[in-house]
């Protein structure tokens, strides 16, 4: 006999509870075999296991929201289906720790524009508003986060999100907030997260009764024009897509409580988009569902995605790192690397630091330009982290600085896998420093004990030393002075400083006690031609009077100089303390400005941020925000002499994005242009377009005598190919013969302008490397040779990013064949096939755009082969020509047009390999509706080089 533990929706009944009290009942009583967890609907119908059926209410603030009591229920993310995309897949439940509210609507555009401009608001981007209660569409992530913020001030509750600056472009949308963080533990309006959608979404799922491409001709509709789910919310399936909190990445099969996601983003910056639009069919809008068919970044806006706003402070949340580990801190990136260069005024900076949760050390390398947090994952509690001089590896101890006791120094390589660790062979060592000897040498400066040094005598039988370190081995050491000087120690030996708890200073052969034997710490020695000695105290009288006011324990930073004189003091902001000071280390072979890095503590000493402190206006700026940050060093160095004359500038050269929270086009575009420089004398074969010949064809399956290059890239359009051809490949792949482009004619619906998705019309004013190279008439007179040392230099990834775009010389090789090939029977149609029927000009206008292709390639003896790439064979099922619409019948007008060109040119060759669906390319060469996986892109690479072979022929006769 088994017990059906039932869950009724009663106000606040919390349903776990519910089942473990029968649970109970079960294991008390003998007769009672076993207790099955199972959830009902409101019609008392079971529902899967997945599902936790949950009690909901009026919120108690916003008429507009409903309150979700989902304190002790889960939902399930994700599917075990292994036909989807690999970051669907594996159902991992996520458990809840709280309640929520979250909106019975998306948000509207009335509701949007209505907070545009207000006083509080950082909006700018006015949407467009055929009906005040259509959704809210064409908005960046960003703009969703300041919408939320500006309802929370309309509101009167505090902001979830911070940040730094917003960047906006020409309409007004915002495209990065610098320094952005999700305060979790604020109870205001933000986005909700995955897992809150989902338990929200799963309480009457409907897609059938949803605006979707059967029904919605296209084009969003007024909010709640369909049925209600069982909590009274609106168009969680279909109308439009809907921003949620999280960062894109994988699950695994767990369990997580309070679940945010990925807790950093991936190598091309992915968000999270849920429940489909109206341009997806029914049988592909899926609640497991989370992007769209384009790579969907922060920036990314489109006029089928939206938002719905959600309230609730998450009280302990967890996050899911690359590896699977689930992480239950958070840190943040803040200030960028423009905003530290213009600080210290250098080129190459690097921050690294302890994060106490875990005891790894963690760094940041501002250098890239495209920043994100590296853990150095270890067994070893790394403790006082100091960069070497040449900013490739990191000394630390196992020690902690005022305790006394066991401690080993150790140096690693500063990479992701802490590669290259060796530990120095001595009893005991503790807080190392680097440094460079007027002799050259590099060595490390270490103390046998870093405890308390208040009792001279005991303090004396603790020693100095230092020891070389070269080709990644440590020397023999040698011994400095008696007394553990861990303040730091001048390179000729002649100074040194200490703290904890007294502040000593060593001059030539004399020991002395500074600050008036009160008590002080964090004592850190510059390594500036100016020396001075940084320390924080307790509030003493000495510094009560150099300040001239009274204050409490480390919420002052205090300098001296060389003789023991205070010369300067910087208040902590209101509400902070500092700790674990340090001077930043400038290995520039000039005296820059006095900077130092520090970390705050909040009012319960939770030590979560990260400074930088410029004493020349006394500005603090974040850069780091978290829960336990501790010992930041910040390392600095010059590559170049800014008022050193070069050919390129270096501020601007090369720099073709700004962060991973560009567009995935123009991260896609940056390597791009990379491959551009590097093969700029070998290039015979340049291929252009979209996704589909970005995923279809391999350079490295052309013979060597067609040496081929792609430069394909997503989203694209027929005026972009014209006009990256025109402005750069046509003149710098002066050695090319060929250029393969697409000829997407279901794209052709696009217009000559940035939203239809032409970079070139007006987004690459954004990014300075376009506009340097505008501005120099494309190099057209010059030689950008350099060009390509300074564009690998700039701002890039270095993981997942660089590998997909440029492995196989620009062939996007991210795309593995599907178990389903090419989708199944019922093949998604994204746009109105009629667009075309009042709008004739877009063709014609498409067709403009390739007869000037051909035309400044004829000029360049270039033979042009234009591709229409194979899609779905079940497209001739439908009315559709492809994914994208576009009337067969009018498909194949516009293919005989293209036909015709090759008639009028004679470097124009047609290659229709789709044939209107009837093509050779089976499931097992297809990822999805209309790409080819690896195996189908192998071989018509292989199609490809015979077919230019072929053209060679004939034209050599």
């Amino acid at each position: 006999m088994s017990l059906e533990c039932v869950n009724a929706k009663l106000g606040r009944f919390r349903p776990a509870a519910f089942v473990a009290f029968f649970c109970m009942l079960a294991a008390l009583a003998p007769f009672l075999a076993s207790c099955s967890e199972f959830y009902t609907d409101s019609a008392g119908n079971l529902l899967p296991e997945e599902y936790s059926s949950v009690g909901f209410g009026k919120d108690s603030l916003d008429n507009s929201m409903v309150r979700i009591y989902a304190k002790g229920a889960h939902a399930m993310l994700g599917t075990d289906d292994s036909t989807v995309k690999v970051n669907e897949r594996i159902k991992m439940r996520a458990e809840f720790d709280y309640d929520f509210s979250i909106g019975k609507h998306e948000v509207t555009c009335g509701e949007f524009n209505k907070l545009v401009g207000k006083k509080r608001s950082a909006l700018k981007n006015r949407v467009a508003c055929k009906s005040t209660d259509l959704p809210a569409t064409e908005i960046t992530y960003f703009d969703a986060v300041l919408f939320a913020n500006a309802k929370s001030a309309a509101m009167g509750v505090d902001s979830v999100y911070s940040y730094l600056h917003a960047i906006y472009d020409d309409d007004g949308s915002c495209v990065n907030l610098e320094g952005l963080v999700y305060r979790t533990e604020v109870d205001g309006y933000r986005l909700p997260n995955e897992a809150e959608w989902m338990l929200a979404a799963s309480q009457g799922w409907a897609p059938s009764e949803s605006w979707n491409a059967s029904n919605s001709k296209y084009r969003a509709h007024e909010v709640c024009g369909k049925q209600k789910n069982e909590l009274g919310i609106c168009d969680m399936a279909g109308n439009v897509a809907e921003w949620v909190n999280d960062w894109m990445g994988n699950f695994r099969d767990t369990v997580v409580s309070d679940f945010l996601g990925a807790s950093e983003r991936n190598g091309v910056g992915e968000r999270v988009i849920k429940g489909g639009s109206y341009k997806n069919s029914v049988d592909n809008i899926n609640m497991y569902g989370r992007g769209d068919v384009y790579t969907v970044t922060s920036s990314t806006k489109a006029e089928y995605v939206g938002m719905r706003l959600a309230r609730g402070h998450v009280p302990s949340p967890e996050w899911l790192d690359a590896s699977g580990r689930v992480d239950v801190s958070k840190t943040f990136l803040i200030a960028n690397s423009s905003t530290l260069r213009n600080i210290v005024s250098m080129d190459k900076i690097k921050l690294v630091f302890r994060d106490d949760i875990t005891g790894n050390l963690v760094f940041i390398d501002y250098s890239s330009g495209v920043l994100s947090l590296t853990e150095i994952k270890d067994t070893l509690n790394a403790y006082h982290p100091d960069i070497s001089p040449d900013g490739s590896k990191v000394a630390f101890c196992t020690g902690l600085e005022g305790v006394s006791g066991s401690s080993g120094v150790y140096v690693r390589n500063l990479d992701a896998k802490g590669s290259g660790l060796v530990k120095l062979d001595v009893k005991n060592a503790a807080v190392p420093r680097w440094q460079v000897t007027p002799d050259g040498d590099t060595v490390i400066v270490y103390v046998t004990d870093s405890g308390n040094n208040k009792n001279e005598s005991e303090w004396r039988t603790k020693s100095t030393w230092k020891v070389k370190f070269e080709k990644g081995a440590f020397g023999k050491p040698e011994k400095l002075f008696d007394g553990a000087y861990h303040g730091g120690v001048t390179e000729d030996g002649q100074f040194a400083v200490t703290g904890s708890q007294l502040l000593r200073a060593r001059g030539g052969e004399r020991d002395t006690v500074w600050y008036n034997g009160e008590q002080a710490c964090n004592v850190s020695l510059s390594r500036e031609r100016i020396r001075r000695v940084l320390f924080l105290d307790f509030g003493s009288k000495t510094g009560e009077r150099f300040v001239g006011e009274k204050y409490g324990t480390h919420e002052r930073m205090l300098v001296m100089d060389t003789a023991g004189n205070l010369v300067n003091s910087f208040a902590a902001p209101e509400g902070f303390l500092f700790d674990h000071s340090e001077w930043a280390l400038n290995y520039a072979n000039e005296w820059r400005r006095e900077i130092a890095v520090a970390t705050l503590a909040n009012k319960n000493g939770m030590h979560s941020k990260i400074v930088v402190l410029d004493m020349a206006d006394s500005n603090l700026t974040e850069l780091v925000s978290g829960t336990e940050l501790w010992h930041p060093c910040l390392w600095m160095s010059a590559s170049y002499s800014r008022t050193k004359k070069t050919e390129f500038d270096p501020d601007s050269a090369g720099i073709y994005m700004n962060s991973l929270d560009d567009p995935s086009g123009v991260i896609a575009l940056r390597y791009k242009m990379e491959l551009l420089w590097k093969f700029r004398d070998l290039a015979q074969v340049a291929i252009m377009g979209s996704s589909r010949p970005l995923y279809s064809l391999t350079p490295f399956f052309l013979s060597n005598d067609h040496f081929a290059v792609n430069l394909a890239y997503a989203p694209n359009s027929i005026y972009a190919i014209r006009d990256y051809y025109m402005r750069y490949v046509s003149h710098h792949l002066y050695k090319m013969k060929f250029l393969v482009i697409s000829l997407d004619i279901d794209f052709w619906n696009k217009r000559d302008d940035s939203k239809g998705d032409n970079f070139f019309a007006k987004d690459y004013k954004r990014y300075p490397g376009y506009v340097y190279d505008e501005n120099h008439n494309y190099w057209r007179d010059g030689d950008p040779r350099s060009l390509y040392t300074y564009t690998l230099n700039a701002p890039h990834d270095d993981t997942l990013a660089r590998r997909i775009y440029l492995t196989e010389r620009g062939r996007y090789i991210a795309n593995a064949c599907a178990s389903d090939g090419w989708g199944g029977k019922n093949p998604e149609v994204e746009q109105d096939s009629t667009l075309f029927d009042d709008a004739p000009e877009l063709v014609d206008n498409s067709m403009a755009a390739l007869d000037s292709i051909i035309r400044v390639a004829s000029n360049k003896n270039v033979t042009v082969i234009g591709i229409i790439f194979p899609q779905s064979p079940a497209y001739k099922k439908t009315g559709a020509f492809g994914r994208y619409g576009m009337r067969r019948s009018l498909a194949k007008k516009v293919i005989q047009r293209i036909d015709d060109l090759t008639r009028v040119y004679s470097n124009f060759v047609f290659w229709d390999i789709n044939q209107m669906g009837d093509h050779d390319f089976g499931d097992d060469m297809a990822t999805d509706y209309d790409h080819l996986c690896s195996e189908g892109a192998i071989r018509l690479s292989i199609k490809l080089d015979s077919v230019i072979t072929a053209i060679e022929k004939k034209n050599s006769h």
